[in-house]
């Protein structure tokens, strides 16, 4: 399937691929495609039977018998059946196994997302892998997090904006939320989009194959700002860049962040 993928992505000017699980998303796009094309020409060529077919000239007087023949009905439950098996065959089973088979977390790279006008924050568990604890009733001007003060958990934890790291060839784990208006975290490379709702805390999960540094869009319009939302990076490291880049922060937060 890969080599199929593979070929057709070119063909078709794909975007780069950087995760696991864009093969299966690719191939669905592939798949979907030709169905399209198939569907577009087969309408076509039936279109032009029929204005040749029932010209007036050979047809000069109008029939009120209608159409005889249960071709098209054939067609369309063919057509039917093809879109099932897309749907049953690979688009459900893609999702279930996006939606219900999270990996564990201490086995990959875990952080919250809070989206905002206009911008990702991202915050990181820091090397004790614990989340300092927050609190909504703490959220203030001086507390945008929400910290509970004095949480030993929380002093290494990191906290980025628009600048978020993640290690190549291990699954990522994102506990997403937004603090104004519906956002969508999207990374075409990826192949990952996912809303985010002001008041849910929503997980989605991917495994990166390929270091590089790939644009975040946001897929929902959510203001006159909303273009600059595009200004968010992810960067896949080796798991030796990421370490020295988590060592080089130093907990607490200390690398720039914005709630503005």
């Amino acid at each position: 399937m890969d080599g199929f993928v593979d070929f057709w992505r070119a063909v078709m000017g794909m975007p780069i691929l950087a995760s696991e699980h864009g093969h299966k998303v690719d191939y669905l796009v592939v798949v979907m495609h030709w169905l399209m094309a198939a569907l577009f020409v087969g309408w076509i060529l039936f279109f032009g039977y029929v204005l040749v077919r029932f010209r007036k000239s050979k047809n000069p007087k109008a029939s009120y018998q209608g159409v005889k023949s249960h071709a098209s009905s054939y067609i369309e439950v063919a057509v039917a059946v093809v879109e099932m098996v897309l749907l049953f065959g690979l688009a459900i089973p893609l999702w279930s196994q996006m939606v219900d088979k999270v990996p564990a977390e201490n086995e990959s790279t875990v952080m919250r997302v809070i989206a905002q006008q206009f911008g990702w924050n991202a915050r990181y568990p820091g090397k004790d892998g614990v989340f300092g604890r927050q609190d909504a009733k703490r959220i203030s001007l001086d507390n945008k997090w929400g910290d509970v003060p004095d949480d030993e958990n929380g002093k290494d934890d990191i906290k980025v904006y628009n600048d978020l790291k993640v290690v190549v060839n291990k699954p990522v784990v994102v506990h997403l939320s937004s603090m104004d208006v519906i956002h969508s975290f999207k990374v075409i490379a990826l192949r990952v989009c996912q809303d985010a709702i002001p008041g849910m805390n929503i997980p989605l999960w991917f495994k990166p194959i390929k270091e590089g540094r790939y644009q975040i869009n946001c897929a929902q319009l959510c203001g006159t700002g909303h273009y600059t939302m595009s200004g968010g990076f992810l960067t896949v490291l080796s798991q030796a860049e990421f370490d020295a880049w988590e060592a080089s922060q130093g907990g607490g937060g200390t690398t720039a962040t914005s709630f503005e």
